[in-house]
């Protein structure tokens, strides 16, 4: 994941295996993700699992799934069974009811909260996450139904929620079903990163394997994208 004080948006690319993490980096993948696509939108790859795709993904920048917790008990949990997976980042769903605040989160690595669009995230959270000691937050889609990030948020609110990462100091990701077309009007909102999964496999199926020459294409639009066009 980039600085937060970047203002090219990167390419993240979910990866189910080494193999998958291999590909993605080779072709054009700036941070690679590990997770389980079989498992919803954060489902995590067991321990051993996840550090085999972080080592496959050498050479620039990881991250993680810890999942979808219901508490803070079982939020520290799964942070801590990936504690050293090798990752530079893990990530973690942070759902209405569960009060960052509460959340015992790890010196190292940083942690990145996620957010889903189907609940609306209000920005107001931004600074409660920064305050909790996450590094960074992103929205992503709960249910992979077809539906596309931006069936659930119109640009000016993920525009508004990209801005409080910015003023917070957070690193921030859109994410969410989504396909090449998305690029432009998304990047326009300079996140710190755009992930992906279904959108870069073969058919748009997501627990299908990855296509190296849609990621080499994401990764060639996001290049050619405004570089600060949102932050300016």
């Amino acid at each position: 994941m980039p600085p937060a004080d970047s203002r090219r948006v990167r390419l993240l690319v979910s990866v189910r295996d080494p193999a998958e993490a291999a590909l993605a980096r080779a072709a054009g993948a700036d941070l690679v993700d590990a997770k389980d696509p079989a498992r919803g939108a954060l489902g995590g790859l067991p321990p051993d699992e996840t550090r085999a795709v972080i080592a496959a993904a050498a050479g620039g920048p990881t991250s993680a799934v810890a999942g979808e917790p219901a508490s803070g008990e079982e939020a520290a949990a799964m942070l801590a069974a990936l504690a050293g997976c090798g990752a530079d980042y893990l990530k973690i769903a942070v759902p209405p009811g569960l009060d960052p605040a509460v959340l015992r989160l790890p010196v190292v690595p940083p942690v990145i909260a996620v957010l889903f669009a189907e609940d609306g995230p209000d920005p107001a959270i931004v600074p409660v996450l920064a305050a909790a000691g996450f590094s960074g937050a992103m929205i992503d889609t709960r249910v992979k139904d077809g539906r596309r990030l931006t069936d659930h948020l119109a640009l000016p609110q993920l525009a508004a929620f990209t801005d409080a990462c910015r003023r917070a100091g957070l690193l921030s990701g859109l994410a969410g079903s989504l396909r090449l077309d998305d690029i432009p009007a998304l990047a326009a909102l300079a996140p710190g990163y755009l992930g992906f999964r279904g959108g870069l496999c073969a058919g748009a199926d997501r627990r299908g394997g990855l296509d190296p020459a849609l990621i080499r294409a994401a990764a060639r639009r996001l290049a050619a994208a405004p570089a600060d066009a949102a932050a300016a």
